[in-house]
């Protein structure tokens, strides 16, 4: 059986093309909100129980998905933030990003 491919970033406008593993735990833990240009991020995702959302989580990210949940709730129960846009499908992820100017998700390689 062969191994599931890793999860890659995939960026509205060719934002994703240098992003650390720092930045990338800023904007999915939605503490980063705009590119260096000024644009919006805006992050989706895939919903919690999915497994390619589980693997970003712990292989790019390196936390458990609870994790980034916990964090969205403590912005959202706060008021001092949002909560990324759930899709339902890696289809669905790529026609929104690439839609949304400064969009940011994950696909499988």
């Amino acid at each position: 059986m062969a191994a599931e491919p890793s999860p890659k970033i995939y960026a509205a406008d060719g934002h994703a093309d240098s992003l650390s593993p720092e930045t990338l735990r800023e904007i999915f833990f939605m503490r980063l909100t705009s590119w260096p240009d000024g644009t919006p991020i805006r992050v989706f995702v895939l919903p919690d129980k999915h497994p390619l959302h589980n693997r970003f989580s712990k292989e790019v990210l390196g936390v458990y998905p609870f994790q980034l949940r916990a964090a969205w709730d403590r912005l959202v129960f706060s008021g001092t933030g949002l909560i990324p846009h759930v899709v339902e499908t890696v289809g669905e992820m790529r026609e929104r990003v690439r839609a949304t100017p400064g969009g940011i998700g994950y696909v499988d390689k």
